[in-house]
């Protein structure tokens, strides 16, 4: 009887022996991806800065090609008007000033845009990493409960066996 207790406990340690190996294999593997992970991030990040600065300087250069377009066919007839007819307000160089303001303030935006994004990366992986050890916390926590609880069970169970014992040889 004592020796098919205690292969039976030797079958559950070396189960759950094979299981912890199986899981440092898992993690360590995981572990070695790391430098990946962080190569990906940092290939994003350096991607999406790049890809913003091309944005923008494409369509900077694309204003500037509009603004001289509209400059050359139309300043000298606006001119015209405008010395005859309209107030400065409404002058080629003010709209092409207001314009060029405006292309200015685009661009600055896409790139806070970007920013802002790159930070929400950030803190997204940092709300991850938090999570991961109150999961942590919690799985240590729920392990020492659920030992506890198959300890109590083993005193009762001991207990209850030992007073069955002592009722039946009375």
């Amino acid at each position: 009887m004592t020796s098919n207790k205690e292969e039976r406990k030797e079958r559950v340690n070396i189960a759950l022996d094979e299981t912890k190996s199986t899981v440092r294999k898992t993690t360590d593997e995981a572990v070695k991806e790391i430098p990946r992970f962080t190569k990906a991030v940092n290939e994003y990040q350096q991607e999406t800065v790049q890809a913003t600065k091309d944005i923008a300087d494409s369509f900077l250069e694309s204003q500037k090609e509009v603004i001289h377009s509209m400059q050359s066919l139309w300043v000298p007839y606006i001119e015209n008007v405008q010395n005859s007819y309209l107030s400065y307000w409404v002058s080629p160089q003010r709209i092409t000033e207001n314009y060029a303001s405006a292309v200015s303030n685009i661009t600055d935006n896409t790139i806070a845009a970007t920013r802002l994004a790159n930070n929400a990366l950030f803190a997204s992986m940092d709300a991850w990493k938090n999570s991961i050890q109150h999961i942590r916390d919690n799985a240590k926590e729920f392990s020492r409960l659920n030992a506890n609880v198959a300890n109590t069970f083993e005193n009762v169970a001991r207990d209850n066996l030992r007073d069955f014992s002592r009722e039946r040889r009375q």
